[in-house]
């Protein structure tokens, strides 16, 4: 999978909505989603770097994205039904949802978590995406086959000192995705987690500022693994736990 050579059209006739998208994996995936032949819909909070997204996806010369501002740390329910509804009146349907945006939070000891640090994290990394793949299951289940990807963590599979709330909210990512694979297992619906490994990022460098970076993989070097998970390829493919490095 780490090797996977994606053919020129793997995602064409897609639609994929990718959030967090401004920045870091979510702008390389839309990126390279785009240049595969899908149609992106860019989901993040600042608008400025979705629209910068924007104008590299229009010099691909394919699909047109289209830009959604959300701030998931502040939606409410209403929000995701309005964001599905316009989804499927623009679209028809939707092909992937990508789970990509987090929030890192406060490392330290576990009693020393303020609760505000603790709901942010649950809020965005937790709570945003179950009431979104919520809003969108009935969008995705007008695809001939459909790919959810949650975005976890080696700290989400195996509990680490000091990384609280993300690793717990982590843990808890997984766990939403298990419960989905087997609730939909008879479906066109497919649900993984894929876990990107230590890549070069803004919350990559907030968690560990005296690495050096020369070591790490940049985004576009773990693609292959999530061009895999949205092309049909792994359509048979559900409930995994998948590392890109």
């Amino acid at each position: 999978m780490k090797e996977y050579q994606a053919k020129t059209d793997c995602l064409a006739d897609k639609t994929i909505l990718i959030t967090g998208a401004g920045d870091g994996i979510g702008k390389t995936l839309a990126l390279q989603c785009a240049q595969f032949g899908a149609t992106v819909i860019l989901l993040g909070k600042t608008v400025k770097k979705l629209e910068a997204v924007y104008d590299q996806i229009e010099e691909i010369g394919k699909q047109q994205a289209s830009i959604l501002p959300l701030d998931l740390n502040g939606a409410t329910e209403s929000h995701y039904d309005d964001l599905a509804d316009t989804i499927k009146r623009e679209y028809g349907k939707l092909d992937a949802l990508v789970h990509n945006a987090s929030q890192l939070g406060v490392l330290g000891p576990f009693a020393q978590i303020e609760k505000s640090t603790w709901d942010d994290v649950i809020q965005t990394n937790l709570t945003a995406q179950f009431m979104l793949t919520k809003a969108l299951i009935p969008v995705l289940s007008l695809a001939k086959h459909a790919s959810t990807l949650f975005t976890t963590s080696s700290v989400g599979n195996q509990g680490r000192a000091y990384w609280g709330a993300y690793s717990i909210s982590k843990f808890a990512t997984e766990g939403m995705m298990q419960t989905l694979a087997d609730e939909f297992e008879n479906s066109t619906l497919r649900f993984n987690a894929i876990n990107p490994g230590a890549t070069r990022t803004g919350m990559r460098a907030n968690a560990f500022p005296a690495e050096n970076t020369a070591l790490l993989k940049m985004p576009a070097d773990i693609m292959p693994a999530y061009l895999y998970l949205l092309s049909d390829d792994s359509i048979n493919v559900t409930g995994q736990r998948i590392n890109a490095q």
